[in-house]
């Protein structure tokens, strides 16, 4: 299964995407860089640098900066991945930045998960946000 990211909430995709490898399905998220946090841009932006700075580097807790690594963090977290079915449903989530050229097949979206369904939402493109943690494109 092949998912655009363009525009789907983060919280609401990853559910759906972690049933779905929960039940065996191959998943590739592509655009994830596209998908969008909902919160005004100040209060999204100050809770993740709080989880970057706190800890120790040498211990963590990590905060991932690139996009893909930050959804596939999400989508851990709806996970079980401390049980063997959550690692093997782990394994089956693939995220991309872009959309690359050896996936074949036609990308569907969610419709559950779309920011256009939410009325007068505030949110951010997690771009934006991997920008403010230091990711460098």
């Amino acid at each position: 299964m092949i998912i655009d990211g363009t525009n789907l909430i983060l919280g609401r995709a990853s559910a759906f995407i972690a049933k779905q490898a929960l039940m065996g399905e191959q998943v590739d998220l592509v655009n994830c860089e596209k998908m969008v946090i909902t919160g005004t841009k100040k209060n999204v932006i100050a809770k993740y640098k709080r989880k970057k700075i706190m800890g120790v580097p040498s211990k963590g807790p990590y905060q991932p900066r690139r996009p893909d690594m930050f959804v596939k963090k999400v989508i851990r977290g709806m996970l079980p991945y401390k049980q063997f079915k959550g690692r093997q449903a782990l394994q089956k989530v693939k995220c991309h930045i872009g959309s690359p050229e050896d996936i074949k097949g036609e990308s569907k979206s969610i419709k559950k998960a779309e920011v256009d369904k939410v009325p007068n939402l505030k949110y951010i493109c997690i771009e934006i946000v991997c920008k403010e943690l230091g990711w460098q494109k």
